[in-house]
């Protein structure tokens, strides 16, 4: 390698990873006084959030929407000018695919836990013997529930496999396309965690979470999405960090980070970028490779994160032979039930913007792929189109042959939370913390969610910000 280029006045920090965490993370320290560069080893920036098109009409490719009740995205997205194309969804009605019909979502559950059994009875997605089970919640023994245990298991004991199979699990699937029986209730559903820790029943819990619910005014919608597309929002975060003065570089993988006696350095093959502090933004088995010298305790720690792949499946038809499509934003599909897809998402509905950009296109997408369940995967594009189409005429009757299909794969796409997932993430913070000016964020540790990766990203920016304070105070910062 060259040798390390000689330190400018000002606190330099590198960001390696472009998904939306680098970018967030590059956000909060340039406009915190940093000077930032970004280093994303790939031509894109945005990780699993990417807009594109199919028959003329802008779509999402990745992440469609982000939680709204939670404000670290939608205060992002407003400070980097996408305050006007902020939309909720045009329907919240969604449905579930089992039991051989098309059924209502029930209403009234936390996660697919019920806190009332009228609407889940009504719903039909359980049998008489699936209804009775959940009602002996309310008359069994506590069930200890220790630092963490798995959602599916917990609830199973409480209130019957029935409900994980038919409700929790293409709830929960939906987010981490994982394995119920394995996914930490702590770290996936942290309030339905504390009502297990704190109440005898789980229906009474999340009775009592309703009641109080009901009686505040609730602020806004659940979801938000972004005109023209999710994806659309990396690259407004780009441009403004670009726009403060920060320096965003595609293709340019990172080969090592390092330390000596004059600070960070990043190794960019036969280059060395010369840094004040470093945050490493990538998914779990870059972060494994980067810190293997510098934190073999963490390193060994993220190595143990799992990843589950997805495909999604978008395409465009006819609006006219859309017609008979169910009005709500889409369908869910239960493992059980034996289906290729995992849900199925009617865009032309959900996203007033999509209508608005296709008056005569109809776009739904679906979802291929779950947790150690991903042979399907190796099939060609044109096997998972058909497949999906298989799935939507038994599920919705839709016959027709689309304007036009496409497929992204999302390989390694979500992180598996399992048991024990908060007390691993805690080691990695502490291994990682002894090393000053290095910190790690993005969907490997607090949540898959854009919100929760923003707030990671943000943690581990003002946790640097601090740290480098005296150093710009000092003799020569030039502040």
């Amino acid at each position: 390698m060259s040798d390390i280029p000689r330190r400018r006045p000002g606190r330099h920090v590198v960001v390696i990873g472009g998904g939306i965490s680098g970018l967030a993370a590059a956000h909060r320290l340039v406009t915190g006084g940093a000077r930032v560069t970004l280093l994303e080893a790939s031509g894109r920036l945005g990780g699993k959030l990417r807009a594109g098109e199919i028959a003329g009409v802008p779509v999402d490719l990745g992440a469609e929407s982000m939680l709204a009740r939670r404000p670290e995205a939608v205060e992002l997205a407003r400070a980097v000018g996408l305050a006007d194309r902020l939309q909720p969804p045009a329907t919240a009605t969604a449905g579930i695919w089992t039991r051989g019909s098309l059924r209502l979502m029930p209403k009234g559950h936390m996660m697919g836990v019920p806190g009332d059994l009228a609407p889940l009875a009504a719903s039909g997605v359980l049998s008489d013997e699936g209804l009775a089970r959940v009602a002996r919640d309310a008359e069994l023994p506590p069930t200890e529930i220790g630092d963490d245990v798995a959602i599916g298991t917990y609830v199973a004991e409480r209130m019957g496999r029935e409900l994980v199979d038919r409700l929790v699990e293409p709830l929960l699937g939906g987010v981490y396309a994982g394995d119920p029986y394995r996914i930490s209730m702590r770290a996936a559903v942290p309030q339905l965690f504390e009502l297990a820790r704190t109440h005898r029943s789980l229906l009474d819990g999340v009775h009592e979470t309703q009641q109080r619910a009901a009686g505040r005014q609730q602020p806004g919608p659940v979801f938000m999405g972004i005109a023209g597309g999710i994806g659309r929002l990396p690259l407004a975060v780009a441009d403004a960090v670009r726009a403060a003065g920060g320096e965003i570089r595609t293709d340019t993988p990172v080969s090592a980070i390092g330390r000596d006696a004059d600070g960070w350095w990043v190794g960019l093959g036969a280059e060395r970028l010369a840094a004040d502090a470093v945050v490493v933004a990538t998914p779990a088995p870059a972060a494994t490779r980067l810190l293997d010298d510098l934190a073999p305790a963490a390193a060994g720690e993220l190595a143990s994160v799992r990843y589950a792949s997805m495909a999604l499946v978008t395409m465009a038809f006819r609006r006219a032979d859309a017609e008979g499509l169910p009005s709500g934003s889409g369908f869910l599909v239960p493992p059980v039930d034996g289906r290729k897809i995992k849900a199925s998402t009617f865009a032309s509905n959900k996203w007033g913007w999509i209508a608005d950009a296709g008056p005569g296109t109809f776009v739904l997408r679906t979802s291929i792929g779950r947790f150690e369940e991903e042979a399907d995967l190796e099939r060609d594009d044109a096997e998972l189109v058909a497949m999906s189409l298989k799935d939507l005429g038994d599920a919705v009757g839709l016959s027709a042959a689309p304007l036009q299909a496409r497929v992204d794969r999302w390989d390694g796409g979500l992180p598996q939370y399992p048991v024990g997932h908060l007390a691993r993430v805690a080691r990695i913070r502490e291994h990682v913390a002894a090393l000053p000016g290095l910190r790690v964020c993005g969907a490997a540790y607090d949540g898959v969610g854009i919100p929760a990766c923003v707030s990671s990203a943000h943690r581990a920016a003002d946790e640097i910000l601090a740290a480098l304070t005296p150093l710009a105070q000092g003799p020569g910062s030039g502040e």
